[in-house]
């Protein structure tokens, strides 16, 4: 029967708690009874001369007796770790969800419903004369609501049932035989339970299935490891490992499966990812031996079969790339593997791809997720591997690479070939292949121009996570981090790349985008537009040569010198990409605020006036904002890459950049209050707002774009934005008058009217370089 809801909030776990308590007792009496058998009875039975019968049945039944007494030491003890480890994780679980009902349903003004299934549903209750209308943050806040107590709940039945499984085995059945399963913890009954059934391969049930992901779920993310580890040893090696992933990707994703099978499937990738970063964690008390790393590196040319007489064998790293999709892996694993499947594509860029089966359908191959790849081509995961991996991503793009050899040993004193990955990957000369499984792929010229994406956009996430410090893909609550030397120094690097060969990520001037014509690494564009959002200060400052050391546009820890040509080249091309566009939009809108806030709001010593200080401080976002009018124009009229429609589509989805700036100025400054004394959540949707209404004004007709003036409206809503700006900045400044207030407004659209122009223009001259 599954744990209810109403079982979780309303259980009276202090009868567990005494449960504990009396076990613990028992276990402590126990193992002073079982050393006096051992020290007493056993050791006078075993320095005794026996004669006769006693030699025999006294003395056997001696030992029997003081090994049973010794038995129940180890079963008691046994179920006082599990029924401890249980009650502990259960209060944990239900102060939680007694968290999400009692405060943050009620403050949200929504019921929580017990459906059954161990399942509840979140709603609004009518009340009478409301109109049941709900805003999009409404709909969304219930949503997440309803998705965490399910999750809460589903956690709390999984420790329930281990639990009970853990106890009637260490019970055994035998109320004459004690001794049978012994567990150290509620971990080690989990782990045993979870290898049980991976040991079933492919013929688990779907029930099965979904069991063994929740228990991987919950449990991947131990800190100390000890779940993990056990799991993977449990497989019985990296092999092994290989070959029931293998096994379940095949099931999961052939043209048989069932819906219900491949979203299973799918599941057991990530989950079996995240606990294989937890295990080869060297920093955690429990994790796999280095040789792990080294196992897998020499599979990875080596082909895995899983059945007998397999025809088809997929090799190593084919299959371990499905795993490394998923998971913040530890450098000190990733790495090498990194840097061996990069150097295996340079020398021979299909030599995986020459092992997928030929006519295969179009399925996922051991990459169930399908984002970007069928997992044929183990580059592609590697490099998601890295852009979920932000300290291993840092490292690897800036440190200096190690030759490996094909078996994935280190070749001593031997030469990669290029100085830097970032080097390697930007060479013209790199060739990116088609990883999809399509039937007649080259002759669908779509998804041959869509899989060729496929490694330059996973390049862009490894990128990202290795200037930013954070999974590509983390959510709008990630905290900032402080960007360091290096990853300031590889910011300057990229734009220097980018800014000063755009022909890498530019469309042809007649707007065919067959293949050859069109940039090989357009495809991470929209991580570049995350990237300079980040560096939004950096960026700022390199647009009229800002000092680095500037108070007025600060960088978030170390300072990216970046040359301003390099920059605008780098930004009008990136730009042209709606995500792209609308990242660095909001991230130079939100910035512009908080520094127009500062010089308004905070005290200081400089002589220069007001209006004057307010209008150098909206002038680079609003060159850069002329920078991306350019680009718009540029990508719906010139290349007609895009519509206004995907640009003011892709702005709604931006709000966590406006967060992200905010707290990158409460980081610099301590403890202040964003924009005058408003609350950060608020000061963050009010913004994000007057965003999106510049973003929508943003736009150029068709024939402004053919007169040349390509930023049409762009002028209107950078001036419109300065305005915004000051107006953040004075809500709740009660020291300068309305005069004064109306010269800083006339200052700030000046200034940015001429800056947006002089972005404009320097777009519009460096495309022609």
């Amino acid at each position: 029967m599954a744990l209810t809801f109403t079982d979780l909030v309303e259980a009276d776990l202090g009868k567990l708690a005494n449960a504990v308590s009396d076990w613990k007792k028992a276990v402590d009496g126990l193992k002073k009874s079982a050393e006096n058998a051992r020290t007493g009875m056993q050791g006078k039975s075993d320095s005794a001369r026996w004669a006769g019968v006693n030699a025999t049945v006294t003395r056997e039944f001696v030992a029997k007796t003081a090994k049973e007494i010794s038995d129940l030491h180890t079963e008691a003890d046994s179920i006082y770790q599990v029924l401890d480890d249980g009650h502990t994780e259960l209060g944990t679980l239900q102060q939680q969800m007694r968290t999400a009902v009692h405060d943050d349903a009620a403050k949200l003004g929504i019921r929580v419903e017990d459906i059954g299934g161990g399942k509840v549903r979140c709603f609004f209750p009518h009340v009478r004369g409301d109109t049941d209308e709900r805003t999009q943050d409404e709909l969304d806040k219930r949503q997440e609501l309803e998705d965490r107590i399910n999750r809460i709940l589903a956690h709390a039945a999984e420790i329930d049932a281990s639990v009970a499984r853990a106890l009637a085995k260490s019970h055994g059945g035998d109320p004459f035989d004690a001794g049978h399963a012994k567990y150290e913890s509620l971990n080690d009954a989990e782990a045993e339970r979870a290898v049980e059934l991976a040991r079933k391969g492919d013929k688990m049930s779907d029930a099965e299935l979904r069991e063994l992901n929740e228990l991987l779920r919950f449990n991947s993310a131990e800190k100390d490891g000890q779940f993990a580890t056990e799991f993977y040893q449990g497989l019985g090696g990296p092999e092994k490992a290989l070959q029931f992933y293998a096994a379940m990707s095949i099931d999961g994703t052939d043209g048989e499966a069932t819906k219900t099978r491949l979203d299973a499937v799918q599941d057991l990738q990530k989950v079996m990812g995240y606990t294989l970063a937890n295990a080869t964690d060297p920093d955690h008390k429990y994790h796999l031996s280095d040789d792990w790393g080294a196992q897998f590196r020499r599979l990875g040319t080596q082909q895995i079969g899983w059945q007998p007489g397999q025809w088809n064998k997929p090799y190593g790293y084919q299959v371990l790339g499905g795993l490394l999709r998923y998971g913040d892996y530890d450098p000190r694993f990733i790495n090498p593997i990194a840097e061996h499947i990069t150097q295996l594509h340079k020398k021979d860029p299909y030599f995986f791809l020459s092992n997928k089966p030929a006519g295969s359908p179009d399925t996922y191959g051991f990459n169930p997720s399908g984002r970007l790849g069928s997992g044929n081509e183990p580059l592609n995961s590697v490099l998601e591997a890295l852009g979920h991996s932000p300290e291993a991503a840092e490292k690897f793009f800036t440190g200096t690479p190690t030759a490996y050899n094909e078996d994935g040993t280190v070749k001593k004193g031997g030469d990669p070939g290029f100085a830097s990955y970032l080097d390697l990957f930007t060479d013209k000369d790199f060739e990116w292949t088609v990883d999809t499984n399509a039937t007649n792929v080259l002759a669908d010229e779509d998804k041959t121009k869509a899989a060729l994406t496929f490694g330059p956009e996973a390049l862009g996430h490894a990128l990202e996570a290795a200037t930013t410090g954070r999974p590509y893909d983390s959510d709008a609550a990630a905290a900032a981090v402080q960007h360091t030397d290096a990853q300031a120094q590889l910011v300057s690097d990229i734009v220097d790349k980018f800014g000063g060969d755009p022909e890498l990520i530019r469309h042809n001037e007649n707007g065919d985008l067959d293949g050859e014509e069109t940039g090989p690494l357009y495809g991470l564009r929209g991580s570049l537009g995350d990237i300079t959002a980040e560096y939004m200060g950096d960026f700022q400052r390199a647009m009229y040569d800002e000092d680095p050391s500037s108070d007025l546009f600060p960088s978030f820890g170390a300072s990216a010198d970046l040359d301003a040509n390099n920059v605008a080249r780098f930004l009008g091309e990136v730009g042209q990409d709606p995500d792209a566009y609308s990242a660095i939009t909001t991230a130079q809108q939100t910035y512009t605020t908080d520094v127009v806030d500062h010089v308004i709001n905070d005290p200081t010593h400089s002589t220069a006036s007001l209006d004057g200080r307010v209008g150098a401080a909206v002038a680079p976002g609003s060159a850069i904002a002329g920078i991306m009018s350019d680009a718009r124009a540029h990508a719906i009229y010139q290349y007609h890459t895009a519509s206004d429609t995907e640009f003011n589509e892709a702005a709604a989805e931006k709000q966590k950049w406006v967060n992200r700036i905010l707290g990158m100025g409460l980081e610099k400054v301590g403890e202040r209050v964003p924009i005058a004394g408003a609350p950060l959540e608020w000061a963050s949707e009010d913004i994000q707002e007057s965003i999106m209404k510049s973003i929508e004004q943003d736009t150029t007709t068709e024939a402004e774009a053919q007169a040349g003036s390509d930023y049409g409206n762009g002028r209107a809503a950078a001036l419109d934005s300065a305005r915004s700006a000051v107006d953040h900045a004075l809500l709740n400044n009660n020291t300068i008058d309305p005069d004064t207030a109306d010269d800083l407004r006339r200052a700030a659209r000046t200034s940015a009217g001429l800056s947006h122009s002089d972005g404009a223009q320097w777009k519009s001259e460096s495309s022609k370089h």
